[in-house]
């Protein structure tokens, strides 16, 4: 298969999988465009084998066994549409593939169905499912200084999935998933059990008060994470302050209104994202 028909599946997977990130990626020039398109449909499909609940757990944890060794073989010729895209893209740009090692580990410990007791426990989580994304990506982007960029790409990466966590709290619930810190529930006296209707039993005020305290950590992800744009070039900037600014305001949204959070899933207006991935542009010009 040519690469080019490799990455023209690429980008149709984010045209249709990725409502968020896509704003940003298509302020990328096309050969930077192509590339990151490959490096997130492969990270979508690692993703959806650990989030596919309906297929038994063996079958999806022998697909990751499967993937990670496709990762490792991407010189073999591969006829994956997929991995024909991010073949040539490793070999055209210095993207880190080890990283896609540590995002299937973090999806191993969902198949699992990991809980997380202290913040560090979820910190560890959130680097292999999205600081490697952060990293992967910055592979793609290039930087001023390679050394220093790492780790603020890495906490970008943080400061979405908790954002991610916070949106899906009642989605991930009704999965019989949590993920936030077992020590972060003791102290706000919530449990997150539902009643017949689906809805929490928690007071109300408790689940404002925890929901308040976990979007208030993220956003000091988003401080450390956002040092990150001055590093690229124009271009690149754009599309990294593109995809973190739409999801610092959809955390902004669930911090003003933490019950709407729980009850129903937030969002942005397209008209909304569209906006903010301009201003990004313009800003970084």
């Amino acid at each position: 298969m040519d690469p080019s028909d490799g990455y023209r599946y690429c980008e149709q997977v984010v045209r249709s999988r990725a409502r968020n990130f896509s704003y940003g990626i298509r302020l990328l020039p096309p050969p930077k465009r192509r590339a990151l398109s490959a490096v997130y449909a492969l990270a979508r499909r690692i993703d959806d084998f650990g989030d596919d609940d309906a297929t038994p757990a063996d079958k999806r944890l022998a697909a990751l066994v499967a993937t990670r060794k496709q990762i490792s073989d991407l010189d073999s010729r591969p006829t994956d549409p997929v991995f024909v895209a991010m073949a040539d893209a490793a070999r055209r740009y210095p993207i880190p593939l080890e990283a896609f090692a540590e995002l299937v580990d973090g999806c191993e410990s969902d198949v699992r169905g990991a809980a997380y007791e202290t913040f560090d426990d979820l910190l560890a989580y959130c680097r292999r499912v999205a600081g490697t994304i952060g990293r992967l990506s910055l592979g793609v982007f290039g930087a001023t200084d390679l050394r220093a960029a790492e780790p603020l790409a890495d906490a970008l990466g943080v400061a979405l999935q908790l954002t991610n966590i916070l949106r899906d709290v009642r989605e991930d619930a009704l999965r019989g998933r949590v993920y936030l810190p077992g020590e972060d529930l003791a102290r706000f006296g919530c449990s997150l059990q539902r009643d017949a209707s689906g809805r929490f039993t928690d007071p109300p005020s408790r689940l404002v008060a925890l929901m308040r305290f976990e979007a208030a950590r993220a956003s000091e992800w988003y401080d450390t994470g956002f040092r990150l744009i001055p590093m690229l070039d124009p271009r690149s900037g754009a599309c990294a302050s593109a995809m973190a600014d739409i999801y610092r305001r959809l955390l902004a949204r669930i911090a003003a209104d933490p019950l709407a959070a729980l009850q129903g899933h937030v969002s942005l207006p397209p008209w909304e994202k569209a906006a903010v991935a301009l201003r990004s542009l313009w800003m970084v010009r």
